[in-house]
């Protein structure tokens, strides 16, 4: 098959699916050898500068309205919910610090964290949890989900703003920054999952779970 029928091909699943389609998953549907990483960066260049673009989002591939139309297809919708400060607060925390316990959260904060809190960030798909710490009471820690990464548009956690960003736009205002992890070149790992026989062990943070 030629290159031009498989990009054609990958075009086609894409513009298809309501979700953004991972390399793997791509491939899958090409013939044995295809390859898909240069056939991706192929079509990404045929719509650079195109009213939709191909952009990777979560290691996965989307169609995007170009960033520069986006406002033709924005509509003003009267929201019935909206995230409080309290729960921005929290999401900055959690994406900044993950994997993290509440309480950790709080000590970040200053104050007690509400359960209803991270519930609207879960029934967001923002929040996700990522197991149970190796350490006294076996806290449950929390992380970011794929879903809070397509919705921000971001490829990783690393493309995440800057804190003086954050700052700027009030998100930080009530929060002790100090303890803020910026995640340098690091993406956060998960925690490891529980052995057998290990209830004592300890390990470093590495991350998902639920309260």
């Amino acid at each position: 098959m030629e290159i031009i029928e498989q990009i054609r091909i990958i075009e086609a699943l894409l513009f298809a699916s309501d979700k953004p389609l991972s390399s793997i998953a791509l491939a899958d549907c090409l013939p044995e050898g295809a390859k898909i990483t240069e056939l991706l960066s192929d079509l990404q260049e045929q719509y650079q500068g195109r009213g939709v673009n191909l952009v990777e989002v979560a290691g996965k591939w989307m169609f995007q309205t170009a960033p520069d139309l986006a406002f033709l297809l924005r509509k003003e919708v009267e929201e019935e919910k909206r995230l409080s400060r309290a729960a921005v607060e929290t999401l900055a925390i959690i994406a900044y610090h993950q994997p993290v316990t509440r309480a950790e959260v709080e000590e970040v904060r200053g104050v007690s964290l509400s359960k209803g809190i991270l519930d609207v960030l879960m029934e967001a798909r923002w929040v996700r949890p990522m197991g149970r710490r190796r350490t006294p009471g076996r806290p449950m820690t929390y992380g970011t989900s794929d879903h809070f990464l397509v919705h921000f548009g971001l490829n990783s956690v690393k493309d995440l703003p800057g804190l003086a960003e954050l700052k700027a736009a009030g998100f930080l205002e009530n929060v002790n920054t100090s303890r803020l992890n910026l995640l340098d070149d690091q993406k956060p790992t998960e925690e490891q999952p529980e052995l057998p026989g290990s209830e004592d062990e300890k390990t470093d943070d590495q991350g998902p779970s639920a309260e």
